[in-house]
């Protein structure tokens, strides 16, 4: 499994020879400015919520590559209504995919598109692939919710909001890789924008003062797991 950062919540993964895309904001992100969406391969486009800064550049990345694009019902319905193709989803609920399974879990946020239409409630997902499980929390604040993830699914990665302001910081971001059981962590949701800019040195350190590893990825960077 190759996971890339694209800056902000977008993250993409390959797995099982399939790509998938996460909350696609790229093109108004100028700290993404040396990416070009019209190079990003997608199959899928999972999307956590209906904002702005999260479903931006699903429309023009869809068409141009046909991925389908899965999230809860609300969300998988507007973008039927512009011709996408969709796989409506809704929390606990499950799917098998040709990548893994996915399960679309809870999430602490609020959710609604630019022009304020509904959202649906926000969401995270536990992808299980062939060999490797990731959770990726979407934006939330922590939550006790956390917990069940490993009562299920023993995770390798997880990918967690870091921010603060909008989600939880680098401390609740600590407190929810124990609920999780998983001690490597990819920071995500920081820098954007002033209001949510770290110490990178200082969040690293929080971490592995912990015996806990936080990656944080140049934008266009990518692990391996």
């Amino acid at each position: 499994m190759k996971i890339t950062f694209y800056g902000h919540a977008c993250i993409g993964i390959e797995v099982s020879g399939k790509h998938i895309l996460v909350d696609p904001f790229i093109s108004a992100n100028p700290l993404a400015s040396h990416i070009d969406i019209n190079t990003i391969k997608a199959d899928y486009i999972l999307i956590t919520h209906a904002h702005q800064d999260h479903v931006l550049d699903v429309e023009a990345i869809a068409k141009r590559t046909g991925a389908v694009v899965v999230s809860n019902y609300e969300i998988a319905m507007y973008f039927a209504g512009k011709g996408l193709s969709y796989h409506p989803m809704n929390h606990g609920g499950s799917w098998k995919f040709d990548f893994g399974t996915v399960k679309y879990v809870n999430a602490i946020h609020t959710s609604s598109f630019a022009d304020g239409s509904y959202g649906g409630n926000p969401g995270g997902f536990v992808i299980e692939g062939e060999h490797k499980n990731i959770y990726i929390a979407g934006d939330t604040a922590l939550t006790m919710d956390m917990k069940l993830i490993p009562m299920r699914t023993k995770l390798d990665l997880a990918i967690l909001p870091i921010g603060s302001n909008f989600t939880m910081d680098v401390d609740d971001a600590i407190v929810a890789s124990d609920f999780l059981e998983c001690d490597k962590i990819l920071g995500y949701h920081y820098d954007t924008f002033g209001i949510i800019v770290i110490n990178h040195e200082e969040a690293i350190k929080k971490f592995f003062d912990k015996g806990k590893d936080l990656m944080l990825l140049e934008i266009g960077g990518s692990i391996d797991l």
